[in-house]
């Protein structure tokens, strides 16, 4: 359809320069045959000799003067002649192809000025209109992305400030509690020292999550890879992680037939598992398991962590990977993060040629990760 388009623009532009040769070439037929060396032979030699003769020229000087300045030139100046008009005749049969270029200039202004308008070119340019429309739409859905993402920043950022103040006011109440009775009894004390405690975790967790921001926007991510073992990688991780699951009463089984070598970078590739740890501690069901599953394919390895936990919405799905996106759950407990985990696990899997995805039903949700694998 393309091609076929610009043929039929280019076939105009040869038809067009055929019709004003043909045109010109008639005229100048006309022009020579009918007119100069037929209707105004005799009239326009009778007119230039009595010119001549008003210059104080006999009839015969006249006469030789008009047949050496028009008639043995006659060719050569009717020849400048027709070429002036057929450059004359070009360029106003031209004026249709500069309109082309006049439609372009303005598609291209409203591409600029961000119109709401689609821009609407002449059926020979319909290709170029469908890929003006086309980058014009896709600068604004980035315009939008960015200003969703910006905004959802700005949200959070706004949240991680309000909750700074719970954690800290609960560590000053209970710290001046403390303070104030140093005779307080011994399980009281603990009992306080605790939440204290705790409460003093919960804000470093989100001090860090304001440095995870600025290091996500500003930090470009480079791979040092090297071979690892994906089974030790997973256990280790998990064991770091038992105190979580006790705490929130899940248990987390790791099913790998053989163990994998893996050429990745294993510091990025850890907090890829790390972050998906986190997010399915988050949303799992108290009592409920964890599975990792990893399967080894021909030239890929999957690796599947799967929760039992409420379905996400299939609208919801497709934001996950998206920076500061959180679900409306995570603001009403205390493991939202800032929306940056998932976002980040998607950018190192890709950069390792690697893809990863969601997928959610009633049972249970689970996060897959591909990654290349070389025996």
């Amino acid at each position: 359809m393309k091609n076929h388009k610009y043929r039929s623009l280019k076939l105009k532009i040869m038809l067009q320069t055929i019709g004003i040769t043909a045109v010109v070439a008639l005229m100048g037929y006309c022009i020579y045959f009918v007119l100069i060396d037929g209707i105004f032979q005799e009239p326009f030699a009778n007119i230039m000799v009595s010119i001549f003769q008003r210059l104080n020229m006999d009839e015969e000087s006249a006469i030789l003067v008009y047949r050496t300045i028009f008639w043995k030139n006659k060719t050569m100046i009717l020849t400048l002649g027709f070429i002036v008009l057929y450059l004359f005749s070009f360029y106003l049969g031209m004026s249709r192809f500069t309109d082309y270029l006049d439609e372009i200039r303005i598609g291209i202004d409203m591409i600029v000025q961000e119109s709401a308008e689609l821009i609407d070119l002449s059926d020979e340019l319909q290709p170029l209109e469908v890929q003006m429309n086309k980058i014009k739409n896709n600068l604004r859905d980035r315009q939008y992305r960015a200003l969703q993402s910006e905004q959802r920043k700005n949200d959070l950022v706004v949240y991680l400030a309000h909750d700074l103040k719970t954690p800290l006011t609960s560590i000053i109440a209970y710290l001046s509690l403390l303070d104030e009775a140093p005779d307080m009894p011994l399980e009281q004390r603990a009992k306080y020292t605790g939440i204290s405690l705790e409460k003093a975790k919960r804000l470093g967790d989100l001090i860090n999550e304001f440095f995870e921001i600025t290091r996500y926007n500003l930090q470009n991510i480079t791979l040092e890879k090297q071979n690892i073992s994906l089974n030790m990688l997973l256990e280790q991780l998990s064991d770091e992680f038992y105190p979580v699951f006790q705490k929130k009463n899940v248990s987390c089984h790791i099913n790998m037939e053989d163990d994998i070598d893996l050429f990745v970078d294993a510091e990025r590739m850890a907090r890829v598992f790390d972050n998906l740890f986190r997010n399915a501690i988050s949303y799992s069901y108290e009592g409920t398991p964890i599975d990792v599953i990893v399967e080894k394919l021909e030239d890929t390895v999957r690796i599947t962590v799967r929760n039992q936990g409420k379905q996400i919405a299939e609208h919801k799905l497709n934001h996950l990977f998206e920076k500061f996106y959180r679900l409306d759950e995570a603001r009403s407990t205390n493991t939202g993060g800032a929306g940056l985990g998932l976002a980040i696990a998607k950018e190192i899997v890709e950069l390792h040629d690697g893809t990863i995805r969601a997928e959610s039903n009633e049972k249970y949700t689970q996060f897959i990760v591909t990654l290349p694998y070389t025996a």
